[in-house]
């Protein structure tokens, strides 16, 4: 379907007259079936021009004119041709540049704007002078869908069908079993089953064509065939990209070792939404929880809730940096969001963390006007992906100042819970102390913890856990065990945010108060 998509959306644009058409995308061998299915579609020859070759006519392969290799000789030559047709531009953008390149380009673009013929320019990244933005149009290449990720794997399978694995020297049988599998035959001991073919397909989705296709080839020359076991491998590959992309931080499942010391009532909930991820809920049919929002005291536990709840849910976590988001050209912090969100439903069941929301979409008050309406078109975005997203991708936000939150973002429907986390009650600071003691190697029963527990009254979480780091540091100094009075000296010592920003909690707590569910 994406792929039929873009055909739509391409000659929708060729028909309308728009000379100027911009591809961001490294997959020339999607935007080579793109074009050749539009310009089939329309009945029109379709020529390529990269600076290596010249122009050529794409059904032919032979350069038209070994004049045309450089960028202002091929514009040039494009300039006094008639012909109604589609030619693709490789890598131009980069020699845009030069003034007399981009000055020809927009002769070009004139002259063509009165026909069906149209120039695609392709490569990655594509930044334009700012009057050819003004004539140009992006059209942004979906990633492989379902159907062209099994059209892949069909022509990975004939490509290998008559090689071996190294492993398995009749892995050449294996691979044709496979092939007849998927061509719709009956399905052999050595073929993945249907659930297996599910998992691999919906595990490649997110990744590039390309992309895809090597990780499908290195699991089949590996041991020459396809199991479920190959989507960990998969899975991998697709972390890379992530890691590549920059937009996202990904949180293994393996390395979530984050627990949380209280918060009662969130936990209760937790436990009871988990059910909306099974196959009865389904049967019902009951979307999946959207997510949750985790409002209140800075340092009290909110962004390790996020961790938390991955962990309680034995599901991998995503963090979204919105100072990632923002880019300075027109367009392209939008385009950010879109490829985090679509990297994150990939990867679902997932959870989402976004942490700090109010910093990262609603900034400025939420009027947008310190950035020229930027966060709020961003907001608006997060806002339609939440309200009508399908994938089961459950998303944390968290937030420290309420009065920057716009309405719409508060009520009922956007988030399934919104929790308050104030400070920590006496309860919640024994359960905080004993986890970071342990997490150093202390034995909490050596302590005095109702006496810690007291001292440490209007103590965040986070405070607490830098009183025992800070303690620790002064006992290895003095080369002596830690000790409770050690402690105490450091809480004593300590000035926590409660007193130090004291009126801003109390206007926090009751602004909260009635309006959100406690975390207790």
């Amino acid at each position: 379907m994406a792929l039929s998509t873009s055909v739509h959306d391409l000659r929708t644009l060729i028909r309308s007259c728009h000379p100027l058409i911009v591809v961001e995308t490294v997959e020339e061998e999607r935007v080579l079936a793109l074009l050749q299915s539009v310009a089939a579609q329309e009945r029109m020859p379709l020529f390529e021009w990269s600076i290596t070759r010249g122009l050529t006519r794409q059904d032919e392969g032979q350069s038209i004119s070994k004049m045309t290799a450089t960028p202002l000789a091929v514009l040039q030559h494009l300039n006094g041709l008639t012909v109604e047709a589609l030619f693709w531009l490789k890598d131009l953008a980069p020699h845009l540049q030069d003034a007399a390149v981009a000055r020809q380009l927009r002769e070009v673009s004139h002259h063509f704007g009165r026909s069906r013929t149209t120039c695609v320019l392709t490569g990655h990244p594509i930044t334009l002078p700012s009057d050819i933005e003004q004539i140009a149009v992006r059209l942004d290449l979906q990633l492989p869908d379902r159907a062209e990720l099994q059209s892949m794997l069909q022509s990975v399978l004939q490509s290998l069908g008559t090689r071996t694995s190294p492993r398995r020297p009749g892995s050449t049988t294996v691979v044709q079993s496979m092939l007849h599998s998927l061509a719709g035959s009956k399905p052999t001991q050595a073929t993945p089953s249907t659930q297996e073919s599910d998992a691999i397909l919906r595990a490649l989705q997110g990744l590039t064509l390309h992309q895809a296709r090597q990780v499908i080839t290195q699991c089949l020359v590996e041991d020459g065939r396809l199991s479920a076991a190959d989507v960990q491998t998969i899975l991998k590959r697709k972390v890379q990209a992530i890691k590549d992309g920059g937009l996202l931080e990904y949180y293994p499942l393996e390395d979530n070792r984050f627990e949380l010391g209280g918060f009662v009532n969130l936990k209760s909930w937790l436990e009871r939404a988990k059910v909306g991820f099974t196959a009865e809920a389904k049967a019902l049919n009951l979307t999946p929880p959207r997510g949750i929002m985790l409002v209140g005291v800075p340092g009290c536990g909110k962004s390790l809730a996020a961790k938390a709840i991955a962990r309680e849910w034995q599901l991998p976590l995503l963090k979204l940096d919105a100072g990632r988001l923002f880019d300075k050209f027109v367009g392209e912090s939008e385009k950010n969001f879109r490829k985090a969100i679509e990297m994150a439903e990939s990867l679902s069941p997932i959870v989402l963390w976004i942490d700090e929301i109010e910093k990262a979409m609603v900034a400025g008050g939420g009027s947008g006007d310190a950035d020229a309406g930027l966060s709020r078109r961003l907001f608006g975005a997060f806002l339609t992906w939440l309200q009508e997203k399908k994938q089961e991708v459950f998303v944390v936000a968290t937030a420290n100042n309420l009065a920057s939150l716009p309405p719409e973002l508060l009520r009922k429907g956007r988030f399934d819970e919104i929790f308050f986390v104030d400070l920590p009650d006496d309860h919640e600071r024994a359960a905080i102390w004993k986890i970071h003691l342990a997490l150093r190697k202390q034995d909490s029963a050596g302590f005095d913890l109702e006496k810690i527990v007291s001292a440490s009254d209007g103590f965040s979480g986070s405070e607490i856990e830098q009183a025992v780091v800070t303690a620790l540091y002064r006992a290895l100094h003095h080369k002596t065990p830690l000790t409770t009075d050690l402690l105490i000296q450091e809480l004593s010592g300590t000035v926590p945010l409660s007193v130090t920003r004291h009126e801003n909690i109390d206007q926090l707590r009751t602004m909260a108060h009635g309006r959100f569910v406690n975390v207790r």
